[in-house]
């Protein structure tokens, strides 16, 4: 099977080198990729969102499967334009991955579908929630506790541009569950959590992700059951039947779980934890999922555990870097992790920063601890000027470790 990867960061490294190891795959490409897949396939200078671009490539390559990875080019319609060409696409409609570039879409799903959700309010008033409507690529939510940090929100969500929709604040334990659909059934992946804030502590702005760990102490059937598939059927019947992997992100309430968010797509960097426990035929599930049919799809899924910790420019999420030299990644490899490239470039042969989030470290282990501990001690081996990462992910804290 020839398969064409379409994006350039930490999420497609991490599905690039899990799809490299699947007897079926014959040839790997990307558009555009980056260093790190291009020593797994072939990279091609063609843009995620260039839907015309994507089409001529995959009809020149006779590519079987085209699998999408960021969000941006299935909210514009990418997968559509594929799939009308005839060509197998593992990525939702342009209609269903409103689900994710609507929150206001997300929320009238979810309430026709009966799914909890944290409640939408009419007045922006602390204790809150502020979210801009469109994508803002894991940027655009606000957390209000208090006058001051609304009077800074209301300011920060107005530069998106869009509508903005109120919710309550809700507490608890994020978690991310993790969907293959094929429009109607739906296949579960194992659970993670990921930290959105930039500095220890769950401090500072939002970012794309610093780090993620997986399993999570929760059942991901059972949250499927009540959250994935009743939007399955919503979509499908308002004639948007979503084919993908569907991202819920929740809040584990004292009342139960309750959807913060959906994503059209595989998490960032949550897939990078992911991957590395599916030791099952992951590519043949992907291509039965675009194919409309999972019934046959055999998914199996490692016991032990997998760490991610990001490492980011200086001055992200604010700024990324350009043009840093980046040491240590074969050192951090040989100690076990494996190193996905997020945001980096090669100028001549020298491998460079070129991005906010520059490269994923992911180690396993039998347990989370020991994952954890393997991936900062890679983190210790690799370095370029400015680096940061927080010292705390994956740390024992409610349910965020499985014993």
């Amino acid at each position: 099977m020839k398969v064409l990867l379409v994006g350039s960061g930490g999420r497609e490294h991490a599905l690039a080198w899990k799809l490299s190891q699947a007897d079926e795959l014959t040839e790997l490409h990307a558009a555009p990729g980056n260093p790190g897949i291009a020593g797994l396939g072939s990279c091609h200078p063609v843009r995620a969102e260039d839907g015309e671009g994507l089409l001529a490539l995959a009809r020149a390559l006779d590519i079987d499967l085209v699998v999408v990875g960021p969000e941006a080019p299935l909210v514009a319609g990418v997968a559509d334009e594929l799939r009308h060409a005839g060509i197998p696409v593992f990525g939702p409609s342009a209609a269903a991955a409103r689900i994710e570039g609507s929150k206001q879409f997300a929320k009238d799903v979810m309430r026709a579908a009966g799914v909890p959700t944290a409640e939408t309010l009419a007045v922006a008033r602390p204790p809150c929630v502020l979210k801009a409507d469109g994508l803002a690529a894991g940027k655009g939510v606000f957390v209000c506790r208090n006058q001051p940090e609304l009077d800074t929100g209301l300011r920060s969500v107005s530069a998106y541009g869009n509508a903005v929709v109120i919710e309550e604040l809700l507490e608890g334990e994020e978690v991310s569950v993790f969907a293959l659909c094929d429009g109607m059934r739906a296949v579960a992946l194992p659970s993670a959590q990921d930290f959105k804030r930039v500095g220890d502590g769950d401090t500072g702005p939002n970012t794309g992700g610093m780090g993620s760990y997986s399993p999570v102490a929760v059942d991901a059937e059972d949250i499927i059951d009540v959250v994935h598939r009743p939007v399955l059927a919503e979509l499908a019947a308002r004639g948007a039947p979503f084919i993908g992997t569907l991202y819920a992100g929740l809040m584990l309430t004292d009342e139960g779980p309750k959807v913060l968010e959906f994503n059209c797509r595989f998490g960032d960097p949550e897939t990078q934890s992911i991957l590395p426990r599916i030791d099952g035929d992951l590519l043949g599930a992907l291509a039965a999922s675009a194919s409309g049919d999972l019934g046959d799809a055999n998914l199996a899924f490692a016991d032990g555990a997998a760490v991610t910790v990001v490492l980011a420019a200086g001055e992200y999420p604010e700024r990324g870097d350009t043009g840093s030299a980046i040491d240590g990644i074969a050192d951090a490899e040989a100690a076990g992790a494996l190193v996905f490239h997020a945001g980096t470039a090669l100028h001549g042969d020298r491998l460079v920063t070129n991005g906010g989030r520059i490269l994923d470290v992911t180690a396993r282990g039998e347990h989370v601890a020991d994952a954890r501990e393997q991936a900062y001690r890679a983190c210790e081996l690799i370095s370029f000027e400015g680096m940061r990462y927080r010292r705390d992910i994956a740390l024992e804290r409610g349910i965020r470790a499985v014993p």
